[in-house]
């Protein structure tokens, strides 16, 4: 009886089974990229409550969804071994005023990131990490946070790659790094 469900879609893994309520759905230390998630909620929210649950994923070389998915639907790409990089999750209507979306993610390099909220967006952007896994809670409005708020989502403020003679172009780097 999860007040909210969710199922990634992982590299060389396909679909994993849904999990609910904060477990993790994907993979760490595997290296594998998440490709797309599905997320819906339970039965106990979906009769108390009108409203849903909304979501949509930055993608690797498309960038962010233009529409959003909803209550079970796929977001991310099928077939096309592109990595999800970014994602926001809110709730509509009733739901929406009785309950927060906490999420959070596992990303390339940074590991488990901070929990964002009620659409905020939670990964990375600029810098073309994967994201590996994903926990997602709703939490009665205004109650805590399941953990840290801190650093939910990086973006890269400044990329650059340099020409180096007789070595050529190099690989694009981001904020300062050498």
């Amino acid at each position: 009886n999860a007040k909210v469900k969710y199922c990634a879609h992982i590299q060389n893994l396909g679909w994993l089974r849904y999990k609910g309520d904060g477990a993790t759905s994907g993979t760490t230390g595997q290296e594998l990229r998440m490709e797309a998630i599905r997320i819906k909620l339970g039965n106990e929210i979906t009769s108390q409550y009108q409203g849903s649950i909304q979501y949509r994923s930055h993608i690797q070389d498309i960038g962010w969804e233009n529409e959003w998915s909803s209550d079970g639907e796929m977001s991310g790409t099928s077939n096309r071994s592109l990595r999800l990089e970014a994602i926001q999750i809110r709730l509509t209507d009733d739901l929406s005023k009785n309950y927060d979306v906490y999420y959070r993610v596992h990303s390339q390099k940074f590991g488990w990131l901070g929990w964002a909220k009620n659409g905020e967006s939670a990964g990375t952007e600029g810098y073309s990490y994967r994201l590996e896994a994903i926990e997602i809670q709703l939490v009665p409005k205004g109650g805590s946070a399941p953990g840290s708020t801190e650093n939910a989502f990086r973006g890269a403020k400044v990329r650059y790659e340099t020409h180096i003679q007789n070595k050529g172009w190099q690989e694009t780097v981001n904020d300062g790094a050498t």
